[in-house]
């Protein structure tokens, strides 16, 4: 019997759900992953966005490694993952689905469901499409294909792609910034004193490398790409059908609700759901999603 004021911690259940931090070689590029759960359970896929990394489901990732093999990459050019310049590697999103698609067969990820945010949303979306027979399920938080779901806000990037010029470029610069960062991850929060510092502001640091600016300047033009390939999205969902759950924080300032209602439009079956949040809703509602994220993956 444990002595009376001490907790016995099932040793075995830690280890399965603690999170390692490791490095992939994908073709020569290293891709920094956090990987938790057992091998042999279902795959899941976390897929961050910008201007984050794979540290955003800090706190998901916990909730969920009792179930489920889960790897979170940080993209090529965030976080702890190679960035090498822009003469080095073209920062488009094909090429970052290209090194993302290789780093799921390097770690053994040959059927899984994925978890697409923002960014993530046109990465795993472009996986989807090279890969239908991969993809067990899809969990949309805040990620868009649908042109209904993209606010005003993308009005400064929609100028930028109209007309690539120094000064549409320049400014949108004020997007990189701490205060831009920061109201990101408030805006629309019920509670501002609930979203830790610690997400935005290592978000930050990775966003004042050297050469980083340029490289996330590089991704807003090439956005238009992941546009262009809506109808494309689209179509796989009709044609495949695979089960998916859009769950979104409704005050999100990018992506409207609209654009998680449009799914249900290709994919009558999806389980449409929205959180009293912002963007960045696992800052807020981690312990929501997993559960939601549960329930649907368990069907």
């Amino acid at each position: 019997m444990p002595q009376s004021g001490y907790i016995n911690i099932d040793s075995e259940s830690v280890i399965m759900t603690a999170t390692t931090y490791r490095r992939a070689d994908v073709d020569g590029f290293k891709v920094f992953y956090r990987e938790a759960g057992q091998p042999g359970r279902p795959k899941l896929l976390l897929l961050h966005g910008f201007p984050s990394a794979g540290h955003m489901f800090r706190d998901l990732i916990p909730k969920l490694a009792d179930r489920f093999h889960i790897v979170a990459p940080d993209l090529p050019g965030f976080g702890q993952s190679d960035l090498p310049g822009r003469d080095e590697f073209g920062y488009t999103f094909d090429n970052l689905a290209s090194v993302i698609d290789r780093f799921t067969e390097v770690v053994g990820f040959d059927r899984y469901a994925v978890y697409v945010f923002d960014y993530g949303a046109p990465t795993g979306f472009r996986l989807a499409l090279a890969h239908p027979e991969r993809i067990t399920g899809i969990i949309s938080q805040n990620g868009n294909a649908y042109e209904e779901g993209l606010s005003d806000g993308w009005n400064p990037i929609r100028a930028y792609w109209q007309d690539p010029s120094e000064a549409n470029r320049l400014a949108l610069r004020t997007l990189l910034t701490l205060d831009s960062t920061v109201w990101q991850y408030t805006h629309g929060v019920r509670d501002t004193d609930s979203v830790s510092p610690d997400g935005y502001s290592l978000d930050v640091f990775y966003l004042q490398r050297p050469g980083a600016d340029e490289i996330q300047l590089d991704l807003f033009g090439d956005y238009q790409s992941n546009v262009a390939l809506y109808p494309a999205f689209q179509e796989y969902f009709r044609k495949h059908q695979p089960p998916f759950l859009a769950i979104w924080g409704k005050h999100d300032p990018y992506f409207l609700p609209a654009g998680a209602e449009a799914f249900r439009r290709d994919l009558p079956k999806a389980e449409v759901r929205f959180l009293d949040t912002g963007h960045f809703a696992l800052e807020t509602h981690a312990g929501e999603i997993a559960d939601a994220i549960r329930n649907f993956l368990a069907l």
